[in-house]
């Protein structure tokens, strides 16, 4: 199973919930895949249930996600200015470093890199490891009250 293919259509659903406007039910039975270069027998079963589990994951807990990213963006940048590529897969990526302890954020983020060299504008990847790298250092220090019940 390659998980890349399930993030990269994770990120497609995501980016067509956010800009399209299309429900995520309609989304998430990826009967548009195949017309967007990804051929259903090029996705096997568990791609798409890994992809299901990233965006459906996302939506359900998006006002977090995005009190995340808002919050470690620099100074200088307005969540509103981020464009919709570069926050589908930071939203996505969030999901992980939050939600699914068991992938390492090192693989999250390397996994975000590469996906937006891909789909994003020339230098969007620096910014989404910025982002990312701060979020997974803060979602790996305990909070007082984890600590102080080890």
């Amino acid at each position: 199973m390659s998980r890349r293919k399930g993030r990269v259509l994770a990120f497609q659903t995501l980016y067509s919930y956010e800009v399209g406007g299309i429900p995520l039910e309609d989304l998430l039975s990826f009967s548009w895949a195949s017309e967007s270069g990804v051929p259903a027998e090029d996705a096997n079963k568990e791609e798409y249930a890994f992809a299901r589990l990233l965006a459906a994951g996302t939506v359900e807990h998006l006002s977090e996600i995005d009190e995340n990213i808002k919050k470690h963006l620099a100074a200088n940048w307005d969540f509103d200015r981020v464009n919709k590529v570069s926050l589908s897969i930071l939203r996505m990526s969030v999901y992980s470093l939050l939600y699914q302890k068991d992938i390492a954020a090192s693989v999250v983020i390397d996994e975000a890199i590469q996906i937006a060299k891909e789909f994003g504008a020339d230098d969007s990847f620096r910014f989404i490891n910025a982002v990312l790298d701060k979020i997974g250092k803060a979602a790996s220090v305990p909070s007082p009250a984890e600590a102080s019940a080890e």
